[in-house]
């Protein structure tokens, strides 16, 4: 292989996506106002490879809570019109930051209380902000391709812990890609870590990219001619490890305890990866295939009418959720027995297959496919494309708790998910990775 056919065209791109007005932020039921300022400004970045001839795939990472599925179709839609990028090739994530903008339908009874007429004008408004600027990042990012040599390996960054369970499993792999131009310069980092982006917690009401955003910032800082890329892996049963530090009184004190917290995990990962960057790595020297297809999740037994009118005189947070599924049968809709989950992959031929998971999807679905498949050329992705609840395996749908179904009520989900659901995803994983990367064949 020639010199030039190792170079793949590569484009990115980033756009502020930071408001200048206030607005509900989404990840915690406890805010009840509008945001009170910007720690920290947040970001869309794009990126494209591939050229025209051969068709690009397109990724585009966004600093919030969480994309509805019907959002992510709408700007994979809109592109398709204008390049002609079919949905196959059109991937969107979200770092899942709790201090991001509320968006439309995206874990909608999350306050456990309607949003007022103009709290969801404003929120309406900056959904159809976010949309135009994602497809205004692509389209750059479509002008601004080169040719490029890609490399990926895989770090170790220990900062993430169970939340469910002390000692419980977590998945510690820091997978790095890296850019280069034709000239040798960094053009791009992409990055993945499977951790919650909690760290500042729910007593804050400011925008910030948490964790992420800092290992943003302080990657480019570190590669000045760079754009540092950050998805979250399977880190759904996962937080930063400093949220179970001792935090000292009063609200000012622990809001800079946790803001000094973020910034130290953002700058730990940032420190892996330039570490990374040193090291000797795999080259790719394709483009990849982009594989996307889609299973039905089912819910288990919906709740009987009477069963909602029970739930609904308790209150509180299962109060409202009843209440507002009673208001549905009253107006003749039906309560839905299964979600459509969306299942993506980039395959670079056979060195490489990177999987993007919807949602919030815990440690398990990681960990088995790593043991299903050769872990060395495996890139497991979550976060992505849909933010319909939390995806559990069948362990933690056994142990119940917020991950194995408590927090349905927050995404407006009928009930928790009917067992099988993680064999329903692994099976598709299956479905469009090809054979060779299983462990088997290695």
């Amino acid at each position: 292989m020639t010199e030039r056919e190792e170079l793949v065209d590569v484009g990115v791109a980033q756009i502020d996506i930071t408001p200048d007005y206030p607005i509900r932020l989404n990840g915690y039921g406890s805010r009840r106002t509008v945001s009170e300022g910007i720690i920290q400004r947040i970001y869309a970045k794009a990126l494209v490879i591939g050229n025209d001839d051969e068709g690009p795939v397109v990724m585009v990472t966004v600093e919030n809570c969480g994309l509805p599925d019907e959002f992510t179709e709408e700007v994979s839609n809109r592109l398709e019109q204008k390049t002609g990028i079919p949905r196959e090739n059109f991937v969107a994530c979200f770092t899942h930051t709790h201090s991001a903008l509320c968006l439309t339908n995206a874990a909608s009874f999350i306050f456990s209380a309607d949003i007022s007429p103009e709290e969801q004008d404003v929120i309406d408004r900056y959904t159809q902000h976010l949309a135009n600027w994602m497809e205004a990042v692509t389209m750059e990012a479509l002008t601004r391709r080169k040719p490029c040599r890609l490399a990926w390996n895989i770090g170790e960054l220990t900062f993430a812990k169970n939340r469910r369970t002390e000692g419980g499993p977590v998945d510690h792999t820091l997978p790095v890609m890296k850019i280069t131009d034709a000239d040798g310069d960094l053009y791009a980092v992409w990055t993945s870590y499977a951790c919650h982006c909690t760290t500042l917690a729910g007593a804050d009401n400011h925008i910030c990219g948490d964790w992420a955003g800092f290992a943003q910032e302080a990657i480019q800082k570190d590669h000045p001619s760079a754009t540092a890329i950050i998805t979250i892996g399977c880190g759904a049963d996962a937080n930063p490890e400093s949220r179970m530090r001792p935090m000292p009184e009063g609200n000012e004190e622990v809001f800079e305890t946790r803001l000094a917290y973020a910034k130290e995990h953002g700058h730990a990962l940032a420190h892996e990866v330039s570490h990374q960057l040193q090291r000797d790595a795999v080259d790719i020297t394709n483009r990849p295939e982009s594989v996307f297809q889609r299973v039905n999740l089912p819910f288990d037994k919906i709740p009987t009418r009477a069963e909602w009118q029970e739930r609904e005189a308790r209150g509180g947070a299962i109060g409202y959720h009843a209440k507002k599924h009673l208001e549905m049968l009253q107006q003749g809709q039906s309560i839905k027995t299964d979600i459509s989950y969306p299942i993506q992959a980039w395959v670079f031929g056979d060195t490489l297959a990177i999987v993007f998971l919807a949602s919030e999807v815990v440690v398990d679905f990681s960990l088995r496919l790593k043991r299903e498949y050769d872990a060395t050329r495996l890139w497991v992705g979550a976060y992505a494309n849909a933010f319909p609840g939390y995806i559990p395996s069948e362990r933690v749908l056994a142990e119940g708790g917020y991950e194995g179904g408590g927090a349905m009520i927050y995404f407006g989900q009928p009930t928790r998910f009917a067992p099988g659901v993680e064999d329903l995803v692994i099976d598709t994983v299956h479905h469009i990775l090809p054979t060779e990367f299983l462990e088997e064949h290695n």
